[in-house]
């Protein structure tokens, strides 16, 4: 959104006012709607899941548009199916870069980039934060605490 794309999201219905204050431009309640359907033409898709889903994303993608998923696996089958649509899906990969990360530090220092931290645990509660991320419904982040 900071590079000036339009931007659409699936969230349920109780997060979509979050959704919209990240810059989301159109949230779309997944549990209600189909987002295949409500979705057409995207350019890129970036899919933080496994499954189904990111195998469909590939039906939104305009002619050359690409799918980025945030999870390195399960492509096997999603490759041939892009292939077939005349499109390109990979993983991202994250490595340092200083003009990156200079980049990312410009958005955050300039308010355009806003992380959402739900809750601090201390250290010594590693475990209790752990149960709370797998239940998967973590608005943001989970930080973990490190005193000297």
């Amino acid at each position: 959104k900071a590079r000036g794309a339009y931007v659409m999201a699936t969230a349920s219905a109780a997060k979509q006012a979050f959704v919209r204050g990240l810059g989301a431009d159109e949230v779309i309640d997944y549990r209600r709607q189909d987002f295949v359907a409500e979705a057409r033409a995207m350019d890129v898709v970036l899919d933080p899941f496994l499954g189904t889903d990111r195998l469909r994303s590939l039906e939104i993608l305009t002619p050359g548009g690409m799918l980025v998923s945030l999870l390195p696996t399960g492509f096997e089958e999603v490759d041939a199916r892009a292939a077939e649509l005349g499109v390109r899906a990979t993983a991202m990969q994250v490595e340092y870069d200083h003009t990156g990360m200079a980049g990312v530090a410009a958005l955050a220092q300039s308010g355009a980039l806003r992380p959402h931290v739900e809750n601090v645990y201390e250290l010594a509660e590693a475990a209790k934060a752990h149960m709370v991320g797998e239940t998967g419904r973590v608005t943001g982040k989970l930080v973990l605490a490190v005193r000297s």
